[in-house]
C-alpha cells in the first residue's frame, strides 16, 4: 500500500504536525510507503527524503490567514501526486488541505483524522463549513483520539457508523538521571507540581495560579511555556504574592522537557475549553510514571486520557480549589502515591505507545484496502 499523510505545517510546532510525522516514520519504519504532504511554515519547501519509505513533501506558504497557511502549491502537487497513493489520510482541521483534496480528483481512499471540531475561527468556519460537509461525507473512515470527542462533535453526530478510535501514540520519555537531579536541586525539599504548554486562555493557567494559593510552602507550582499571556500571568502571580511557590519558566527546550517531566511529583492540565481536544502532555507524563490532574472539559478527551481513581484525579474546570485538593490527595500518602504512580505508567502502556498507534492505524489502513 501507498499512504499519504495530508495536512498542517513543518516544523513540526503542534500535536496536530506531530501525529502526522510520527505516523509517517512509524509506518514507514515498517516498511510501508508513506508519505506526508504539508505547507511550510517557515519558508520550507521542497522534498526531504526521510528513508527509503517516505517523502515529506514540504509546499510554499504564500500567507498566512486566520490560521490557516494559504498554499496554491499545496493544491498543485497533491492534483500532480495524489493517484500515487491509495489512501490520504487527512488532518482536520486544516481548511487548505481539505481545499486541496476537493480540488485534487482524487478517486481512492480517504481517512479523515478528526483532532479536533474548529472552536476559535467561527467566520473562517462559515466560509468553509460546506468544504467541511463535503469532507466528512466524502470520507470512507473518520479517525477520532478518544471516543469522547467523536461521540461529542456535533459535526459528527450522523456518521457514527464509520468513526474510528485511534488514541495518539508516543515513544516513552527518556531519563537522564544528572540532568532530573539539577532540576531537583533547584527546588530543595519541595513537592514539584509540573504544567507545560503555551501561556493562552484555554489552557486555564490562571486557574494552576489560584490553585497554589491552597498549597503550602512544601509545594512550587511550575510552568513551562512562552505566549501573550505571560505578563499578565506574572502580575497575578506578583499580586497573590505567589512568586516563591509559582514559576514561569518561558520556553523549555525540547532537550529539556524530559528533566522536567521526570523531575516533578505531579503533572497538571489545567485547561478549561474543548479547544484542549486529547492533551499529548499528559501521555507524556504517563510515560514517566507522573499522577495526573485534569479537568473535566465537556466532550473533551482530555478526562478519558486521565483515568479518574486510577491514573490521577479530574476536577472540574477553572476550580482552583477543587484541583489543589486533588494534588494533595495524590501527595499526602507515599503509598497512594506509589500507586497511582504505577497506574498511570501501565494506561500509558496499555493505551498510548507509538507501537500500539502504528499498529491500530496499519489495521485500519488494510481493512479499508480490503472493501
Amino acid at each position: 500500500m501507498k499512504i499519504l499523510q495530508l495536512g498542517k505545517f513543518y516544523p513540526v510546532r503542534g500535536g496536530v504536525e506531530k501525529v502526522m510525522y510520527d505516523l509517517t516514520s512509524g509506518l514507514s519504519a515498517r516498511g510501508v510507503d508513506c508519505d506526508m504532504m504539508c505547507v511550510g511554515s517557515e519558508g520550507e519547501e521542497g522534498v526531504i527524503r526521510l528513508n527509503p519509505h517516505a517523502e515529506l513533501i514540504c509546499c510554499h506558504n504564500l500567507v498566512k490567514v486566520a490560521a490557516t497557511m494559504i498554499s496554491p502549491a499545496l493544491v498543485r502537487e497533491l492534483s500532480r501526486r495524489c493517484r500515487n497513493y491509495d489512501i490520504v489520510h487527512i488532518h482536520h482541521p486544516d481548511p487548505m488541505a481539505c481545499l486541496a483534496l476537493f480540488c485534487s480528483g482524487y478517486k481512492g481512499k480517504v481517512v479523515l483524522h478528526w483532532h479536533s471540531d474548529i472552536l476559535k475561527q467561527k467566520h473562517l468556519l462559515k466560509m468553509y463549513l460546506p468544504l467541511q460537509k463535503w469532507l466528512i461525507k466524502r470520507a470512507d473512515v473518520i479517525v477520532g483520539t478518544t471516543p469522547v470527542y467523536l461521540e461529542g462533535s456535533p459535526y459528527l453526530t450522523g456518521v457514527q457508523h464509520k468513526t474510528h478510535v485511534m488514541p495518539i501514540g508516543i515513544r516513552p520519555v527518556g531519563c537522564d538521571a544528572e540532568a532530573v537531579r539539577k532540576v531537583r536541586d533547584r527546588y530543595p525539599g519541595k513537592k514539584i507540581v509540573f504544567s507545560l504548554g503555551r501561556l493562552i486562555e484555554y489552557k486555564g493557567y490562571g486557574t494552576l495560579i489560584e490553585a497554589a494559593e491552597y498549597l503550602d510552602d512544601s509545594y512550587v507550582v511550575l510552568i513551562g511555556g512562552g505566549g501573550p499571556l505571560k505578563h499578565d500571568l506574572e502580575k497575578r502571580i506578583a499580586d497573590a504574592g505567589l512568586s516563591d511557590r509559582v514559576k514561569l519558566l518561558g520556553y523549555v527546550a525540547d532537550d529539556d522537557v524530559p528533566a522536567m517531566y521526570h523531575a516533578c511529583d505531579v503533572f497538571c492540565l489545567s485547561s478549561v475549553q474543548k479547544t484542549e481536544a486529547f492533551g499529548i502532555v499528559q501521555i507524556e507524563a504517563m510515560s514517566c510514571g507522573k499522577p495526573l490532574v485534569a479537568t473535566r472539559i465537556p466532550d473533551s478527551g482530555v478526562a478519558w486520557v486521565n483515568k479518574d481513581g486510577y491514573s490521577g484525579i479530574n476536577v472540574a474546570p477553572s476550580d482552583p480549589e477543587a484541583m489543589a485538593s486533588a494534588i494533595k490527595t495524590l501527595m499526602a500518602d507515599t503509598q497512594v502515591y506509589a500507586m497511582f504512580s504505577r497506574n498511570s505508567r501501565a494506561r500509558f502502556n496499555e493505551m498510548f505507545t507509538e507501537e500500539k498507534m502504528i499498529d491500530n492505524c496499519l489495521g485500519l489502513y488494510e481493512r479499508l484496502l480490503c472493501y
